[in-house]
């Protein structure tokens, strides 16, 4: 976002709690040199609650955020600059660039360079379409994901769906009422019922087949927009404050913070050895001790500084010119 435009303090939030269910799911995988997806022990398997409550909840959440950031900064952009959309190339560029390097330097699994390419085929042709069309679009790209393309273009769907929320205007009222998250938030939980006891009976009979991969994606998009939801009521409460203190500095140094979760689980890896062995306790002692680590950086740096330092780097590279980096 611009530094002219009101920061919506609800999305660092949002982007801050994605970020910590990400590397729950993320820990083993990453955690992993040899770069072998870990197989479950036996005491994990279908029954491993990350499996419906954590894995594939929060990589929805974080791709329409993305989306939502990419228009919130093009709405930015055409007031400020005669060529918004060369700004938005340039940004995607570095993007890609960052995602490649943490790719295969650090870890396989990185998603910066999917949102990069989808953001320069997608995001930025959709920015000449009108909204309605837009919306449309995400609609055919998501269920082509699902039943055409194996998964391969989930990430465009939801980037998609995330600029159409911004073209909508949902995203400037997201905190103005309560109806709205609590409305959607009982028919995306209504929903979550059935696909996450289809999303058992599959993973239990055919884990490697078509359809319990389709349903796996539809639990994890319908189970992660409830989780937005809760999440947004939860911040008309006195809980606000608390919330906001937890999440907003990991949301608001996301680039960061995603960044160096790899390599610091990949230093508590080989400081304590075969991470193929970790048990789900050890895994989530690691996580939360990285997010603890995170957490303390992030709001110390902030009460200094405007912007993360990879944040303040990237927006440098996107506006061509140095922004300033303290807090007047």
């Amino acid at each position: 976002m611009s530094e002219r435009r009101r920061r919506i303090d609800a999305l660092d939030v949002i982007r801050g709690f994605a970020l910590c269910g990400i590397l729950l799911a993320n820990v083993g995988p990453i955690s992993n040199i040899s770069g072998r997806i870990v197989p479950p022990g036996p005491s994990e398997g279908t029954s491993d609650w990350t499996g419906y409550l954590v894995d594939h909840r929060f990589f929805p959440i974080f791709a329409v955020l993305f989306g939502v950031g990419f228009a919130l900064l093009l709405e930015s952009a055409e007031g400020r600059t005669a060529s918004p959309r060369l700004l938005l190339v340039r940004r995607l560029l570095v993007l890609l660039v960052i995602g490649l390097l943490h790719m295969f330097l650090i870890w396989p699994g990185d998603v910066l360079a999917i949102y990069a390419v989808s953001g320069l085929l997608f995001l930025l042709p959709s920015t000449w379409l009108p909204r309605w069309a837009v919306a449309v679009l995400a609609a055919v790209v998501l269920v082509a994901s699902l039943f055409v393309t194996d998964g391969y273009l989930l990430a465009p769907g939801l980037l998609l769906g995330g600029a159409a929320l911004v073209r909508y205007g949902v995203i400037d009222r997201i905190e103005r009422s309560a109806k709205g998250p609590a409305m959607t938030g009982v028919l995306l939980a209504a929903a979550a019922v059935p696909t996450l006891a289809l999303q058992v009976v599959f993973q239990l009979n055919d884990p490697a087949g078509r359809t319990a991969g389709v349903v796996t994606a539809v639990a994890g998009m319908v189970i992660g927009g409830m989780y937005v939801c809760v999440l947004l009521l939860l911040l008309r409460t006195p809980l606000r404050a608390a919330l906001h203190a937890l999440f907003a500095p990991l949301g608001r140094m996301a680039l960061t913070n995603y960044l160096t979760a790899s390599m610091l689980v990949l230093a508590v890896a080989h400081l304590h050895g075969r991470p193929q062995d970790w048990t789900r306790p050890v895994q989530l002692a690691v996580v939360i001790g990285v997010l603890a680590a995170q957490w303390l950086f992030s709001t110390l740096w902030l009460r200094r500084y405007r912007f993360g330092p990879l944040e303040w780097l990237w927006r440098w590279a996107t506006w061509g010119r140095r922004p300033a980096l303290q807090h007047a």
